[in-house]
């Protein structure tokens, strides 16, 4: 039984493990090697990277459209554009999702002559996967030759996880299989990527089949294939095969790390066993491993769906007692099932403690806020929020912009609704059919103080 010698991929966080461990398709660079005691000190004069007018100018226009034509105008005054130039627009284009106009620029590339860089393409492949133009990834990582670009296992790694990410496995499959054909010696990277792909399709068999592959081609398991292992038959509650996987990790030599013991308190959890994923966090100690907040996170997140707020919170201060800092997953988790349980103004300070303990709010701490002033009806309370959500560069969802004003309407807080309807014009969101009668009705009754409201709608609608 394979069982004896596995190792896994990433995981599905508690609500994202992924938040905690990274998914590499390439190497790290390698560290700086260190002079010995013996060695002199070698003194360089470290040469300045001159600054590209074009690069500068493009990295500060925010339209993509903008940026092609400024990339035009250089070119007609003489500027020869070179990689850095190129690069710097396609990345532009590729954010902003204008494919037609990264093909354009990839023309110009190939007809100058340009030597282009590997992690040109593989961003441009993760940008195509990110919106199902998986092909188009395929047919660029064919003609990076054509580029003068050299194509390593990186590009290749990329590839494989662009297709496994779109659910085209049979492709990612054949293509991993003719990786000895293309030059490729595999590392466990793809082994991984293919592992991870066959999981999230449910299919154990397929899985184990990739893994024993791996073994026979003697390309050494790790923690991230233990990992993806472990986080599926958590998911899937099978506990003894994970237990075993775990117990692998340590026969083989290895350490299992915060995310691994993460993985088997979540699993602990699901089975009722709080108290068991609990007495994890000091195993993991004993072994070497310090926990980190995800693992106080799997807990945090078993309590609150239990209802257990009061020992969500108790849990958090014991944390902080022990020295460990809970980071803004774990105030989400917090705040998240106060604002369930309909406790927002406890949530509300909450947010307050984190920032004073120096832990920064994020989009998602504001929106739960948001949203859980408006679901116990204290509407101005959310317009408070959305001033500091705002100020922090963050913006809500329309669903949530749209209950703010019709709450705000219908409380008589017109102003207030003003200020929020301008903010929605400004990022482009339309009012929903719900806000659209509240609005109505208040300024067809009443006295009509909503018809400035409207006007501002029926302008910005035009």
């Amino acid at each position: 039984m394979i069982l004896s010698k596995q190792k896994t991929i990433p995981i599905r966080s508690y609500f994202n493990l992924s938040h905690y461990q990274h998914y590499r398709t390439w190497d790290l660079k390698k560290p700086r090697t260190q002079t010995s005691s013996h060695q002199k000190p070698q003194n360089f004069t470290r040469r300045r990277r001159r600054s590209i007018p074009f690069v500068i100018s493009v990295k500060e226009v925010q339209d993509p459209d903008k940026a092609l034509s400024l990339f035009h105008e250089y070119h007609q005054m003489g500027f020869k554009h070179d990689y850095p130039s190129y690069s710097a627009l396609l990345y532009k284009l590729a954010r902003s999702r204008n494919f037609e106009a990264v093909e354009k620029v990839l023309g110009y590339l190939q007809d100058n002559n340009v030597r282009c860089r590997e992690a040109l393409f593989i961003a441009l492949f993760q940008h195509y996967g990110k919106v199902q133009l998986v092909d188009k990834a395929i047919e660029l990582f064919n003609r990076m030759t054509d580029f003068n670009c050299i194509r390593s296992s990186q590009s290749f790694n990329a590839l494989l996880n662009v297709l496994v990410d779109n659910d085209r496995l049979v492709d990612a499959k054949e293509f991993f299989d003719r990786s000895a054909k293309m030059g490729f010696r595999l590392n466990s990277v793809p082994f991984n990527i293919m592992i991870k792909g066959w999981l999230e399709k449910g299919d154990w068999g397929e899985a184990c089949k990739v893994f024993e592959e791996m073994l026979e081609r003697k390309v050494e398991p790790t923690l991230v294939t233990y990992n993806s292992l472990i986080g599926y038959s958590c998911r899937n509650r099978d506990l003894d095969k994970a237990k075993n996987l775990f117990e692998n990790i340590i026969q083989n030599g290895k350490h299992p790390n915060a995310v691994t013991y993460a993985l088997m308190m979540e699993g602990l959890c699901s089975m009722g066993e709080y108290k068991e994923a609990k007495k994890m966090l000091f195993d993991m100690e004993y072994r070497g491993c310090k926990p980190k907040p995800v693992n106080f996170g799997v807990l945090l997140n078993d309590l609150g769906k239990r209802g257990k707020i009061e020992e969500a919170k108790s849990l958090v201060l014991e944390m902080k007692k022990r020295r460990f800092k809970p980071d803004v997953v774990t105030y989400n988790i917090l705040i998240n099932y106060l604002c369930k349980e309909g406790r927002v103004v406890e949530a509300y300070k909450v947010l307050f403690e984190m920032q004073i303990g120096g832990c920064e709010a994020n989009a998602a701490t504001y929106r739960m806020l948001v949203d859980g002033f408006c679901q116990v009806g204290d509407f101005e309370g959310g317009l408070k929020v959305l001033n500091a959500m705002l100020t922090s560069r963050h913006f809500p969802r329309v669903e949530t912009f749209n209950s703010l004003v019709v709450g705000l309407v219908e409380s008589g807080n017109i102003a207030g609704a003003c200020f929020v309807l301008e903010e929605m014009v400004k990022k482009k969101m339309i009012l929903d059919s719900e806000g659209w009668e509240a609005l109505i009705k208040d300024s067809c009754g009443r006295d009509g103080g909503a018809g400035e409201l409207v006007n501002k709608l029926l302008i910005s609608a035009a």
